[in-house]
């Protein structure tokens, strides 16, 4: 689709992201005019080459590129001239080294809102996390009535820093007058954009198919596709319904053992290496002092946590299997030339 001259401008914020790529694949294929942040013009090629894969190259062609960083003012306000809407999808990542993931978070949420509230945008969209939401109790499905609150601990820290960012948003929103939805995505799976356009959570898959681990642990995700993340974005920004409102992007509940088993019987010759056994318990409280990865994820041990995502529904959303999204995150690792090729 291409744009016409009364298109809307989309302001997407950290361009060169997993769910920020796919994000900018709906809206061009939708018709809108996309501008994108990145930190250096030197990402700009990165992003086009990554989303024309999937919009064309005449739509990548358009994206339109502001340099900003979420932790300083400049750039800001020229990035957000002439645009529409917002949709805050950068937020630093788990184990980025040397990345204070609070501080960024927040502050960068404030950057980029208090701008779209001087810029009068129509709408401004924050990706938050499910885990902003809460743990809820054993049997209970979460929804978006719950406010989960932070750790304080260092093992929680990613998750502390999407809590406390939605909770300033809401608060900035309320003082400005800005109106704000905000997308919660569970555990995001999904084809990354291109051979550099991935994302960490995508690693889990990936250490499957190249047997980095030997065993796996007794955790299991709330998985949901990338791809209709993006889609809840767009429903996110556009329905009237939705101004003022959290959503929470969730799909079916799968336990390590479940994605591998899904694996092994969907893709048996590129899921040759991938372990069959379970790590016991104990050896992910052995290994938790040590490593970052089991820390984060030894309070989740068999702990089954149960999303409801109705609420999106209402809005037209409707996610893919996803066992479907197992399937094409493995083949778009295996074929974007990942050593388990």
């Amino acid at each position: 689709m291409t744009h016409s001259d009364d298109s809307e401008t989309v302001l997407v914020t950290g361009g060169t992201g997993y769910l920020a790529g796919w994000v900018i694949v709906n809206l061009l294929q939708h018709g809108y005019r996309v501008r994108t942040t990145v930190r250096s013009l030197g990402k700009a090629d990165q992003v086009r080459e990554a989303v024309s894969g999937r919009a064309g190259q005449e739509a990548a062609k358009g994206i339109e590129f502001a340099v900003a960083d979420l932790l300083s003012d400049e750039g800001w306000d020229r990035a957000f001239d002439g645009v529409h809407y917002v949709l805050h999808t950068a937020s630093p990542m788990p184990f980025q080294s040397g990345v204070d993931l609070i501080r960024t978070a927040r502050e960068g949420t404030h950057r980029v809102l208090g701008t779209a509230a001087r810029a009068a945008v129509k709408r401004a969209v924050l990706t938050s996390s499910g885990q902003a939401a809460g743990a809820g109790d054993p049997g209970t499905p979460v929804t978006e009535t719950a406010y989960a609150e932070p750790s304080g601990t260092p093992q929680r820290v990613y998750p502390d820093s999407k809590i406390l960012a939605e909770r300033d948003a809401w608060e900035l929103a309320e003082e400005t007058g800005l109106e704000l939805s905000a997308v919660l995505p569970t555990f995001m799976q999904g084809p990354p954009l291109g051979a550099r356009n991935g994302a960490g959570t995508t690693d889990v898959i990936r250490r499957l198919l190249d047997r980095d681990i030997p065993a796996v642990p007794n955790i299991g995700w709330n998985v949901v596709d990338v791809r209709d993340v993006a889609e809840l974005h767009l429903l996110a920004m556009t329905e009237p319904a939705a101004a003022g409102q959290r959503f929470l992007a969730s799909g079916t509940f799968l336990w390590y053992r479940d994605i591998a088993r899904i694996l092994r019987d969907q893709l048996p010759g590129a899921a040759t290496r991938v372990p069959t056994r379970t790590m016991p318990d104990l050896i992910v409280r052995l290994l938790a002092p040590v490593n970052p990865q089991m820390a984060m994820v030894r309070s989740e041990l068999r702990r089954e946590r149960l999303v409801d995502s109705s609420k999106a529904r209402t809005l037209g959303w409707r996610p893919r299997p996803t066992e479907q999204t197992i399937i094409d995150t493995a083949t778009a690792l295996t074929a974007n030339n990942s050593p388990s090729r």
